[in-house]
């Protein structure tokens, strides 16, 4: 007989819901609660009263499934368009401007919790644009992060309903009982969820889908142009899989592979949901195949199905493509020894001048940051560009080498080798993207105020920017705080907090840009707030924010004279600083200097903020070199005016002279 779920009314729950749905200043809400409590039951009664108030609304629906959160952007398949777009930014701006809405407009997104990074990304971006009214249904605290946001950012309301999920021995019972052709149903979508359901059909019978619906274990939902079948409660799926086993399941993949494969479109989605399905079955793809699924995962910001498809590509048919991108893949998630040991395998001489650029240059960058080791990657890229003969591809060469000088200490020669390449007519995208990021930053740090914003803008032109962005980012929000601009530079850098869209790292070196500005503004409360979860989260990169945003946060706590607290984040940074980090090491010297300040050791504080200073000044650093004179006139120094004035020359604008002036102040008080 059919299954019937005890479902609560949750009569107060629904009046929440309504009300959330008729505030025109709210996105709408979000359901929290168990499997079985009736979260769907109550957007459906939701969305039928919405329909009935405005029949003008077009009523969008998304459904997460386990297996869909393998595919980037798969739930949302039906509603957004993003076959041509390029990177996940890109993608997430191509996705929004495919949902655009009327203002009555509803967009239901059940089950988020199964969503996929990016489609919980965009549902986060939607509510914050207030860009279409949402419902969304998520189990609590195991949702995404982004999800979770809905609510920890006040987005949207949170209702939370309570009800037991019900017993896996009620499910397996039930599924136990069904008719051998129903419950095959049931076992298809358990490796695959949706399913057309002609699909379906071609692999089991109309009668046995129909049956499987009237008994209550599946339904028919349409989602654009395409009937597509659900199981009808998420533990459906999760237990017939378990009874399948790896054998069954292989089998009935297998079998869905053709129909897969016939019903194949111009979408990420599709592709990677046949290469999921194949690498599983006793039908796999071509190795060349499963290979450009791979790229596609990566390019989507999807590093971990990357890094599992070009295995599987690997496996099949040794190749470089499938060790760079497997490289890659590994190197974004912080697992530099393993990328090493990948790239490690290619036999370097073989390689055609294309194919050197390919290998070389990944592999030194994740020598320099991942592995931490900078001089050996120096000297590797060195090595590579006596290889090349394009110009082109010396120049390519030559930009990352701007980045390596700039991140080890030596700005002024980053900035002498970037601008080489900028000049250059050959450059392409990914050298000019590095060359230009580069050159914002090392010009804000010298002194070259004027010169920040051209090569911002040169780097953000680039079709390849990247993380690369928040460097020059970095390099817009330095200037606008030594013009005394800190509103603006707030503005700035929440423009990046929105840019990252919670995929990390992004997000957490977003929010070390706001919190550079915050501890300026003096909120060292709202800096170490941000700094404490994205230090952790950076600190597992091998990127040279990991450092800077574990100084950034010892300064925080020190500010607010947490002493224990800042004194152990100190010593971390301390162990994780060091040549790839070198141009923050006045930055470190400053957070040395305000936590003697706060052991009220004021000799010590001054001799710290000195310091910093000296290195500031000796690796040409005028503008950092302006910061920290001032910092140690407010530490109590009353000798800085001559060393202020004699950088004061080099790096012109309010800071400094607001700096001059205090310490004029402290040496008048000394006299």
């Amino acid at each position: 007989m059919p299954m019937q779920w005890s479902v609560p009314e949750h009569a107060d729950a629904l009046g929440r819901l309504h009300e959330a749905l008729a505030d025109p200043r709210c996105a709408g809400a979000v359901i929290v609660g168990p499997d079985g409590a009736g979260k769907s039951t109550l957007v459906r009664l939701a969305a039928e009263r919405y329909a009935a108030d405005h029949p003008e609304a077009v009523i969008r629906r998304v459904t997460g499934t386990p297996t869909e959160r393998a595919v980037p952007f798969g739930a949302f398949r039906h509603l957004v368009d993003i076959a041509d777009a390029g990177k996940p930014a890109a993608l997430l701006r191509a996705a929004r401007l495919s949902l655009r809405a009327q203002p009555a407009d509803l967009l239901i997104v059940d089950e988020a919790g199964q969503l996929d990074p990016l489609s919980a990304t965009l549902v986060y971006q939607l509510a914050l644009a207030g860009q279409t009214r949402m419902v969304v249904t998520a189990r609590g605290e195991d949702a995404p992060q982004p999800i979770r946001a809905l609510w920890d950012d006040t987005l949207m309301p949170r209702i939370d309903i309570d009800a037991p999920a019900a017993s896996g021995i009620d499910v397996d019972a039930f599924l136990a009982a069904l008719p051998a052709p129903a419950r095959e149903v049931v076992e298809f979508l358990a490796v695959q969820e949706p399913i057309p359901r002609a699909d379906l059909v071609g692999v089991t019978s109309a009668d046995a889908v129909t049956d499987a619906q009237r008994l209550g274990a599946v339904e028919v939902l349409t989602r654009g142009d395409d009937e597509l079948v659900f199981t009808a409660h998420p533990l459906f799926a999760e237990r017939a899989l378990a009874a399948l086993g790896a054998d069954g399941g292989r089998r009935v993949r297998t079998l869905l592979v053709p129909a897969a494969r016939a019903r194949l479109r111009d979408h990420p989605s599709d592709r990677l949901r046949l290469a999921l399905l194949t690498i599983d079955s006793d039908a796999p793809q071509p190795a060349e195949e499963t290979l450009a699924a791979a790229g596609e995962a990566l390019r989507l910001g999807d590093v971990v199905l990357a890094e599992r498809l070009s295995r599987v590509a690997l496996a099949g048919a040794e190749s470089l493509d499938a060790r760079l991108l497997l490289g890659q893949a590994l190197a974004w998630q912080g697992r530099g020894r393993e990328a090493d040991d990948v790239l490690a395998a290619v036999a370097a001489p073989t390689l055609t001048e294309p194919e050197l650029m390919a290998w070389a240059l990944p592999r030194a960058a994740n020598q320099f940051w991942m592995l931490g080791e900078p001089e050996q990657a120096t000297a590797f890229l060195r090595n590579t560009r006596e290889r090349l003969r394009e110009p082109a591809a010396r120049a390519t060469v030559d930009a990352l080498s701007a980045t390596f000088a700039m991140n080890a200490g030596g700005p002024q020669r980053a900035l002498q080798i970037a601008e080489e390449v900028l000049a250059s007519q050959v450059a392409d995208d990914i050298a000019v993207a590095w060359a230009a990021s580069a050159a914002s930053l090392c010009s804000a740090r010298i002194g070259r105020f004027a010169d920040v914003e051209p090569f911002a803008q040169r780097a953000f032109g680039a079709e390849h920017p990247g993380l690369l962005r928040f460097t020059a980012g970095l390099a817009q929000t330095t200037a606008l705080l030594m013009a005394g601009e800190l509103d603006t530079a707030e503005q700035v850098a929440r423009e990046y907090t929105d840019f990252a869209e919670l995929q990390q790292p992004g997000r957490a070196i977003g929010e070390v840009l706001l919190a550079h500005v915050q501890l300026e503004q003096g909120d060292f409360e709202g800096a170490a707030a941000l700094l404490g979860p994205a230090s952790a989260t950076l600190d597992r990169t091998g990127y040279s924010w990991g450092p800077l945003s574990l100084t950034l946060l010892a300064t925080a706590l020190a500010r607010l004279n947490l002493l224990s607290d800042a004194s152990k984040v100190l010593a971390r940074a301390e162990t994780r600083h060091g040549t790839k980090s070198a141009l923050f090491a006045p930055e470190l010297g400053l957070a040395k200097a305000w936590r003697a300040a706060a052991a009220r050791d004021e000799h010590a504080a001054v001799t710290a903020a000195r310091g910093a200073a000296g290195m500031a000044e000796r690796s040409g650093q005028a503008a950092v070199a302006v910061r920290c004179w001032r910092a140690a006139v407010q530490l109590g120094d009353a000798h800085a005016l001559g060393p202020l004035t004699r950088v004061a020359a080099q790096a012109d604008c309010t800071m400094t002279r607001a700096a001059v002036a205090e310490a004029q102040n402290a040496a008048q008080r000394l006299r």
